[in-house]
């Protein structure tokens, strides 16, 4: 089956990837967003949608929140629920749809993902694809953009 949605806990991979908004809190708006930035490249890269879902009882009060596409879902806990029931329901609800990817460093919740007939990856994993992934897009826009204007270089000439 192909891979449906990668669903990411969204303070694991804050956390694990500590040299995401240097500086920042790791649950400051400013972190936050910069991993949804960073998300959001990967999915347009990769093709695959991707949810985030944070803990938080909603959305930080004050907070003006990134919006939601259906490329790139923005989930917020409600007040008793965890990021990590949110991404139980919809790894069982989505295995109709193909497969489901989970990034999280919470090994029980892994667990608990792959005996729901998920994927699971680590944070540290998942981090290394997100910057294989971008670094190989670079190098083909390089590649573009030199091919583009040596094309533009010849047509002139003619």
């Amino acid at each position: 089956m192909a891979l449906a949605r990668i669903l990411v806990d969204g303070y694991s991979l804050l956390h694990g990837w500590p040299e995401l908004a240097r500086g920042k809190a790791r649950h400051s708006a400013a972190a936050r967003d910069e991993l949804l930035h960073w998300l959001a490249q990967y999915r347009d890269t990769i093709g695959t949608p991707i949810t985030v879902v944070f803990d938080g009882g909603g959305a930080p009060a004050g907070a003006v929140p990134t919006p939601s596409t259906p490329e790139l879902e923005i989930i917020y806990s409600r007040a008793g629920q965890t990021a990590d029931d949110i991404i139980e329901r919809v790894t069982h609800r989505m295995k109709a749809f193909g497969e489901v990817l989970v990034v999280t460093d919470d090994y029980a919740e892994r667990d608990t993902v792959i005996a729901l007939g998920g994927m699971a990856s680590s944070c540290d994993n998942f981090i290394r694809d997100v910057e294989a992934a971008m670094k190989e897009l670079q190098t083909v826009v390089k590649y573009h953009n030199l091919r583009e204007r040596n094309q533009f270089k010849r047509s002139r000439t003619a």
